[in-house]
């Protein structure tokens, strides 16, 4: 029985109501992950859309040493370990076994940026090339934070790293961060598509899309750390929405190479308005003529990029969760 405060108002029974949710089957609280940690949300958005008849194949990583800790686990679905260089193929073979069993669970390759766009690629590329029926997942933290922040192909240009560090000699990692859905859509694959932790009901339904595929599909997920970024565990969500409001982390979909979807942005942001909320890149923020330029080439990364996708328009407010969606956009090529 509830019981009544001083103003007469219900105090809700908490008990009762734990007791009236459903019970998610997916990923689970208790894990080790940081505060605000955004693979955390992003890998629980994704189970929680795919559905409880799946199977995970989870590379070496972040996700899986934080979810895993012997001798417990936060997965509440069939979850296999597999090394950081072959989640594809330990995915391609599940999905094999299963297909000859019979059964209708849905393959999901979970990884990282290291897993996926270094370590991992070839394994990747040939479950894509054979066309086995798997959503591989891509948590992209920009770097290998499990290991101590170094640079990955996946780090953006100008970005500090324990491996690329901002100094006299350099401003941070001297390379563009590899173009990855471009090159697993250059297989011909079905289906492949950017999220982000910032826009919820955008994610799921790319998830919803990708599982309902027949084939191989990717779904590139950007995911802030805290830890390796700079910035407070609470902002994770702010930073993921300024990344894609300032152009730089574009929300598409790609159908055999096409365009076929973009998230317009309704209000433009400066890249210095995500920039100078990370430490990784506050050496970008010197008054120097070296920074300036580092600066100017960073705005005009995320000026071809809305420009390419043609993302500046009101269609739709992306900082509404709730309902954002991409724009469908039949015919138009991918560049």
């Amino acid at each position: 029985m509830n019981e009544e405060s001083s103003d007469s108002t219900p105090v809700p029974d908490v008990a009762a109501l734990r007791r009236r949710q459903p019970r998610f089957q997916g990923l689970e609280a208790g894990h080790r992950a940081c505060l605000g940690c955004a693979q955390a949300l992003a890998a629980r958005l994704v189970l929680e859309a795919a559905g409880p008849d799946v199977a995970v194949a989870n590379a070496t990583g972040c996700l899986e040493v934080f979810t895993t800790p012997w001798p417990e686990s936060a997965w509440r679905v069939p979850w296999v370990h597999s090394l950081f260089e072959n989640a594809g193929a330990v995915a391609s073979g599940l999905e094999a076994a299963f297909k000859a069993q019979g059964r209708a669970a849905k393959v999901l390759a979970f990884a990282g940026d290291g897993g996926t766009f270094d370590i991992g690629f070839q394994s990747l590329s040939g479950m894509i090339e054979r066309h086995h029926d798997v959503l591989y997942v891509c948590y992209d933290n920009e770097a290998y934070m499990n290991t101590g922040v170094q640079r990955s192909s996946s780090t953006p240009h100008a970005a500090a790293t324990t491996t690329s560090p901002a100094g006299r000699a350099r401003l941070g990692k001297r390379h563009l961060k590899k173009d990855i859905l471009s090159i697993v859509a250059a297989h011909h694959m079905p289906y492949a598509a950017t999220a982000s932790v910032a826009y919820p009901s955008d994610l799921r339904k790319k998830v919803r899309r990708a599982v309902a595929v027949e084939g191989p599909t990717f779904l590139l997920i950007h995911s802030p750390c805290p830890l390796g970024w700079g910035h407070d565990g609470s902002r994770s969500i702010e930073i993921a929405r300024l990344a894609v409001e300032s152009g730089l982390v574009p929300l598409i979909e790609l159908e055999r190479g096409e365009l076929t979807g973009a998230m317009p942005i309704r209000a433009v942001r400066p890249v210095t308005d995500y920039l100078k909320a990370q430490a990784r890149f506050r050496h970008l923020f010197a008054d120097t003529p070296e920074a300036h330029r580092e600066l100017e080439h960073l705005q005009a990364l995320a000026d071809h990029n809305i420009e390419v996708y043609g993302l500046r328009g009101a269609g739709a407010d992306p900082r509404d969760t709730a309902g954002a969606d991409t724009v469908r956009r039949g015919g138009a090529r991918w560049a």
